[in-house]
């Protein structure tokens, strides 16, 4: 770990990743090479937990491609020095911002979306001029293994390296030195990168999780509400970090609601054969998720078979803050129904818990909307739908509180990389004698009428 750290240090100190048309051609290159080995990624996602071709491009691959070629478009003004006014008292001047990569990266996948997670921070931190070492998650091993094969076969391991295996190995990588750390997991792991990175008073980026509300009001359009919820929470098998954890449903709609629901998840048909579904990613998080249904509340599905890992999009009702499913992220697909009266008391039980990552509001009630997004802090969310926001590069990514620190995706994705440098830059034909002995009354007097414009 400490040669390949150390490697990536010299060849970053050579100043060849900082080039901007370097840093192009990665990028170009990486494209290429996923685009060309598409077919050993979707053999490798699918072995790891039977996510189909159709949802590997369009939840994965998709997002890349548009991340490079965003990247590639933009880097030229994203990475150009910035002027910036000057004020009188620093008269005769010019001032300007320089971004500068900040040096050898630690990018930490996840495994829900194993290329995505793994990837898109790659792309930022390439885009930004740093060198950078993957660490993918070890738990689809079969994705792990492909990403390990192509970036080794393609790129210089000085330049971009990926380091597989588990709880060991990223030890070992947390134990030296960076310049950059940027992680997608558990809330609980995070704590542990971010107390490994103080010891170096590294800079990090932590994209986490949280309990995610989505609330169906009275006056909503319910039928497509229903469509883009059910949507967002089974995508993936609610193995999505960004999925609505639970819903708040307005009282009055509440039977509505469920047997819309009801209705939605048969319709969509999730199965694998179908293209529209995965497994749940092991046995322990089958088991864990297992464990927090309750057979009297559950209202539609729970049906197991935990020889294919395969768990039945499951919808319970008459769920409280105080039910298990309530007291962690769920991440699987299992979704709580939970009815409130007064949209007030709704936005204080979601506010009793931490900061989540994403909120999503369905209404055509402006007052109501606007009351949840003032009121609710999260990382980032959507009103009338779940999940697309994270679709839209001119949106920062990130959570807020245990459910992050930082943001990336397009230009936000180049920043989290970056150190903006400020410079200001004096002129010499002339030097205001203010500032120096001897002191008096009236340059005092001139300072503050100065200092005020």
């Amino acid at each position: 770990m400490e040669k390949i750290v150390e490697n990536q240090r010299a060849f970053f100190n050579s100043g060849q990743s900082n080039l901007i048309d370097f840093r192009k051609k990665q990028l170009k290159k990486l494209k290429s090479v996923l685009q060309q080995n598409e077919d050993l990624l979707n053999k490798a996602i699918y072995s790891d937990f039977k996510k189909s071709e159709f949802d590997t491009y369009v939840t994965e691959l998709a997002l890349l491609y548009k991340d490079i070629d965003e990247a590639i478009k933009k880097l030229g003004s994203w990475a150009k020095r910035k002027k910036v006014s000057t004020n009188l008292f620093n008269f005769p001047a010019k001032s300007y911002i320089i971004p500068e990569p900040l040096g050898v990266c630690l990018i930490i996948g996840a495994w829900n979306y194993p290329y995505q997670l793994s990837i898109a921070p790659s792309i930022a931190a390439i885009a930004a001029g740093n060198t950078v070492i993957l660490k993918p998650s070890e738990i689809p091993s079969a994705t792990s293994k492909i990403m390990a094969m192509l970036i080794s076969e393609n790129f210089d391991p000085n330049f971009f390296a990926v380091v597989e295996g588990g709880k060991e190995e990223t030890t070992q990588l947390l134990k030296q030195k960076f310049d950059k750390i940027f992680f997608t997991g558990s809330t609980k792991i995070g704590q542990i990168v971010y107390e490994a990175a103080a010891k170096n008073l590294t800079p990090v980026t932590l994209e986490l999780g949280g309990k995610s509300p989505a609330f169906i009001t009275e006056n909503c359009n319910l039928e497509i509400s229903v469509k883009r919820l059910i949507w967002g929470k089974f995508l993936n098998a609610g193995q999505t970090c960004i999925a609505p954890d639970y819903v708040m449903v307005h009282k009055s709609i509440k039977e509505k609601f469920l047997q819309m629901a009801k209705d939605e998840v048969i319709k969509e048909r999730f199965a694998f054969e179908n293209d529209n579904y995965v497994q749940i990613i092991n046995e322990d998080n089958f088991e864990r998720l297992e464990k927090l249904l309750v057979k009297e509340k559950i209202y539609f599905g729970g049906g197991l078979d935990k020889e294919n890992r395969f768990f039945e999009p499951t919808i319970m009702r008459n769920v409280s803050f105080e039910d298990a499913v309530m007291q962690e992220e769920i991440f699987g697909p299992i979704l709580p129904v939970i009815t409130y009266e007064n949209i007030d008391d709704a936005i204080r039980q979601v506010n009793e818990l931490p900061k989540p990552l994403s909120c999503y509001v369905f209404t055509k009630d402006k007052e109501i909307k606007n009351k949840i997004l003032s009121k609710i802090s999260f990382g980032g969310g959507a009103v009338n739908d779940t999940v697309m926001h994270i679709a839209n590069p001119n949106l920062p990514f990130g959570g807020v509180g245990k459910s992050g620190i930082g943001n990336y995706h397009g230009k936000a994705g180049f920043s989290a990389f970056s150190h903006y440098k400020s410079v200001l830059q004096k002129y010499t034909w002339f030097e205001p004698s203010l500032k120096y002995f001897p002191r008096s009354a009236s340059k005092l007097k001139w300072i503050k009428r100065l200092i005020k414009l």
